[in-house]
């Protein structure tokens, strides 16, 4: 069994009681034009200093509305590169063996994960990582305010639509979160189809390996905002 099954566990059983199942989770395509100037301005509920403010206190009070002007919000922000680089990146396979880690192991996963997070917040793939080093070192409650916070981002992605067609594509601040997201949803990624520039087309199998169709991505704001920074890639 993998180590992850638990956080995958638990954040689909997060989304069917506190949002009534994700089926039933409100899905609306945002307004990424209010989201900007909300962000931007220092009398919004809004503002982005003062949610990021929020989100890196160790508590659980942000709720799905800050959540989604918090993740999408990012993209106006003068840090903001969907295709930054680290050097801190660690290897996943250390999280794909069968027996647990040891304590060195955890210590490292979390030192890594850390810092990788200082440098990029939403570098979701560390974050789970860091999650489940800190519940093997038995850190519970930082581990479950963690767990709180990427269960929020990623029903923050989900808020944005079904997945289900290029209408309804779930929007994305990094490329990287398609694969969390679906890898949280207990699928494994199958093909990854570019046929449009702002969309992408991911076929997935379930845990038996059995196709499951796939999911539409929107990256056009994404896109829209790199090459406004980094003009010189056009």
């Amino acid at each position: 069994m993998r180590i992850i099954f638990g956080i995958i566990l638990t954040i689909l059983t997060f989304l069917t009681s506190q949002a009534q199942g994700i089926n039933k989770l409100k899905r609306e395509k945002p307004d990424l034009e209010k989201i900007r100037l909300e962000t931007l301005d220092k009398r919004s509920p809004y503002y982005y200093p003062r949610l990021m403010q929020e989100f890196q206190r160790n508590d659980t009070l942000m709720k799905i509305d800050k959540y989604r002007y918090l993740y999408l919000g990012y993209m106006f922000q003068e840090d903001y590169n969907p295709y930054r680089s680290s050097a801190r990146d660690i290897k996943y396979n250390i999280l794909d063996r069968s027996r647990k880690l040891t304590r060195q192991e955890c210590d490292s996963v979390i030192s890594y994960a850390e810092k990788a997070l200082d440098d990029n917040p939403f570098n979701l793939g560390e974050m789970v990582m860091l999650i489940n080093a800190l519940r093997e070192k038995g850190k519970t409650n930082l581990a479950n305010v963690w767990q709180y916070k990427l269960n929020y981002l990623l029903m923050a992605i989900v808020s944005t639509g079904t997945g289900e067609d290029e209408e309804n594509a779930w929007y994305v601040i990094e490329p990287q979160h398609e694969y969390v997201l679906l890898n949280m949803m207990d699928y494994s990624v199958a093909d990854h189809v570019f046929y449009d520039p702002s969309y992408e087309y991911i076929t997935v199998k379930d845990s038996n390996g059995k196709p499951r169709g796939g999911f539409y991505f929107n990256i056009g704001p994404l896109l829209k905002e790199y090459y406004r920074k980094h003009p010189d890639e056009l």
